[in-house]
């Protein structure tokens, strides 16, 4: 058996794979490409493409693919064999440096929010040599940008891969201004924590719901859920942890920084975090990371859910972004030191993104929004729907101190002491954890917890780096055409202190009393995706991504209709599943069940008069009263699904899932659930979440 550094980027084309294979003065290009983006020219790409086609034919691939991620959340790969017909009927393995540079699938059938009509089918995808390629089931995959033929981004890559080059350009400009004569550039890093079920196979597949639409549309309150707090880092079961061990196994085939897995709150819930790594590979690795969870799971005879929030009642799954900004120097800019109060790089830096997520909060709250995570934000296992940022009391105290012209008492680190002398003492953290928190600082970095367990990472990363970046713009504009550079800081870093304070907030986020509070200070409430997808097209942010050169107008439209749309797919999709459940599974059941109990009362009463029949007969009438709520539920429901085809504007059409479809949909699950509550178990058609919840042994 190979041992992990064996293992470890064995299917990846890394560095030291193209030191071994690669002409001295390619390898320099391409580590140029990669470090610095620059162009790599045709020649070199040539030999690149015939190394990396050697190397992965040894490893016993027979076809390569431009692995992108199109604005459907997941990622695509279309199958090209190294094979090219020579003379005499045999074929050779050929694999040219326009074949790597450029691929060429269909941009018509993604979508496109408009960019491409049906008829205009051409796009092209593009290699990025930041992100190493790898071998996945037999295939060479490279990662790569989709692109239209008029060159809009059609992909969630391209803009994650400008706006890197956004606050790498403007945070330069701070940088110099430090005297940082050897950085030559900076990046965003990320590490994100991803949240997950595992259920057993065999009883998925009986519930339409998880297969149709990946959540339970009913479910009635099993006996025990969470209450016990007796699974979160619990002991790993068995099967749990074979199906972790090759998990683990497989990324690290493919370079994915598999680090750190436990067992999370809800039971059957679990969560796998990775190692920091540059954003754009983060990324990459993150949509192999739900591919691979979703695929071993069924070697293991489980099925991994994603969603947000399969089972009401019951904690969601989100996914923590875990940022922060590094020089190539390996620098952190988001690391305090010891004496954070005289480290005014890093006050600057921390107060960009201050700065960035108050004048920002409606492009935070947008790029988290979905179907799927408005039913998990403001519950009691993610953060509300209110932007915040938590510091921590130090740093407050920090910059109140800097606000008011205050000295600040640097005191040293204080020990927790356990109580029992065999135990270490070890280190307070300047700052506690607050979970509540959307964006919480959490020693050098920002921890961003909003974003649902099945979304790709790039949307908030983007939105992230971009308004960071614009931050750090107005920055250099003032520093750099200061008279004096200390006054000047001090000024600036005194006043974002004193106008964007009110985003700050240490205190509990499912308090209402905090909800109250942020209206008060005038922070957004953007409850649901209809509510914040409008925020697209305010001018300051089409201003903003229009000046960094992430997204044109056009481009920004775009998604604007595309989130617009899925969320109106999703929820029809749901109510179309809910509806069929009822009518062919649910109501045929409790009528069944109903007519047992008043046979068997008919039965009781024909042997004797005496025989008490009460329960027969009270359990009966409840099931026929719930049974007649239940289907007038249901036809109002298939009313409200008929409406929507009288509207034709996206926006309106959101809207009227969200006020009347939704709502129709929740008064049906209410009736159904109460319905499961009474039906005896042999007659009820699908396995409860008793049976879900405890599925894996």
């Amino acid at each position: 058996m190979n041992t992990v550094t064996e293992l470890f980027g064995s299917m990846v084309f890394n560095d030291s794979v193209m030191r071994a294979r690669l002409p001295k003065e390619v390898f320099k290009q391409v580590q140029s490409s990669i470090n610095d983006g620059k162009r790599l020219d045709s020649n070199a790409a040539t030999v690149v493409a015939n190394a990396m086609k050697d190397w992965a034919i040894e490893k016993g691939a027979t076809h390569f693919t431009h692995w992108f991620q199109p604005m459907t959340g997941i990622t695509a790969e279309k199958h090209d064999s190294f094979i090219s017909p020579v003379d005499g009927g045999r074929v050779i393995m050929e694999f040219s440096g326009k074949e790597l540079i450029q691929g060429e699938p269909d941009a018509s059938s993604f979508p496109s929010g408009g960019l491409r009509a049906t008829f205009e089918a051409r796009g092209y995808t593009a290699w990025d040599p930041s992100s190493y390629a790898f071998i996945k089931d037999g295939v060479l995959c490279i990662p790569t940008a989709f692109c239209s033929y008029g060159g809009e981004a059609l992909d969630k890559k391209t803009p994650l891969l400008r706006s890197m080059e956004a606050i790498n350009r403007e945070g330069m400009r701070v940088i110099k201004l430090f005297g940082n004569e050897k950085v030559t550039s900076i990046k965003t890093t990320v590490g994100p924590e991803q949240e997950y079920f595992l259920i057993d196979r065999d009883i998925y597949e009986k519930r339409k719901d998880l297969i149709y639409t990946g959540r339970t549309l009913f479910g009635a309150k099993p006996p025990k859920g969470q209450e016990l707090e007796d699974h979160y880092f619990g002991a790993i079961k068995p099967r749990v942890a074979a199906y972790m061990n090759e998990l683990d196994e497989e990324l690290w085939k493919v370079g994915v920084l598999a680090k750190t897995e436990h067992n999370e709150v809800a039971p059957g819930q679990h969560e796998l975090a990775p190692i920091f790594t540059t954003t754009n590979i983060a990324a990459d690795h993150n949509q192999l990371t739900m591919e691979l969870m979703q695929r071993i799971a069924r070697k293991h005879g489980m099925v991994c859910l994603l969603h947000e929030k399969p089972f009401a009642g019951v904690n969601g799954s989100g996914k923590h972004n875990n940022w922060s900004i590094s020089t190539n120097t390996g620098v952190n800019l988001l690391e305090p030191g010891d004496t954070p109060y005289e480290n005014a790089q890093f006050l600057l830096f921390l107060c960009a993104v201050i700065q960035a997520v108050d004048d920002y909060q409606d492009m935070l709250r947008l790029c988290v929004a979905s179907a799927g995570n408005d039913h998990r934000l403001g519950a009691n296992e993610a953060p509300p729907a209110v932007v915040s940022i938590f510091l921590g009391s130090e740093l407050e105290a920090i910059l109140s101190a800097i606000e008011n012209d205050e000295p600040y008492g640097n005191k040293e680190k204080e020990l927790i002491k356990v109580g029992a002398h065999v135990l270490p003492k070890f280190p307070k953290d300047s700052t506690d954890r607050n979970r509540t928190s959307p964006f919480a600082f959490t020693g050098n970095k920002f921890e961003f917890r909003m974003l649902g367990s099945a979304q790709s990472i790039s949307g908030p990363n983007v939105v992230l780096n971009t308004v960071v970046a614009e931050s750090l713009r107005q920055y250099a504009d003032i520093l750099e055409n200061a008279e004096n550079f200390e006054d000047a800081l001090h000024n600036l870093i005194k006043d974002v202190i004193r106008k964007h304070k009110r985003i700050i907030f240490n205190g509990n986020g499912y308090d209402d009393a905090w909800i109250a509070e942020a209206e008060k200070r005038g922070l957004l409430n953007l409850k649901s995706t209809p509510d914040s997808v409008p925020c697209y097209l305010d001018p300051k942010n089409v201003e903003l991504f229009t000046r960094h050169k992430v997204y044109s107008e056009t481009e920004i439209r775009a998604r604007y209709e595309i989130k617009l749309g899925n969320y109106c797919k999703v929820l029809h999709i749901e109510a179309l599943t809910m509806l069929d459940m009822v009518w062919k599974d649910i109501l045929p059941a409790v009528t069944a069940y109903s007519k047992s109990l008043t046979d068997t009362a008919l039965s009781k009463k024909a042997l004797s008069e005496s025989i008490d029949c009460g329960f027969e007969t009270v359990l009966a009438a409840k099931i026929s009263s719930l049974t007649s709520a239940a289907v007038a539920k249901t036809r109002a429901l298939e009313e409200a699904v008929m409406e929507v085809k009288g509207i034709t504007d996206t926006l309106e059409l959101a809207r009227f899932y969200k006020d009347v479809v939704f709502a129709a949909m929740n008064e049906l699950r209410i009736v159904v659930d109460e319905l499961e509550t009474h039906t005896a178990a042999e007659y009820w058609p699908y396995p409860t979440y008793g049976d879900i919840l405890f599925s894996v042994k």
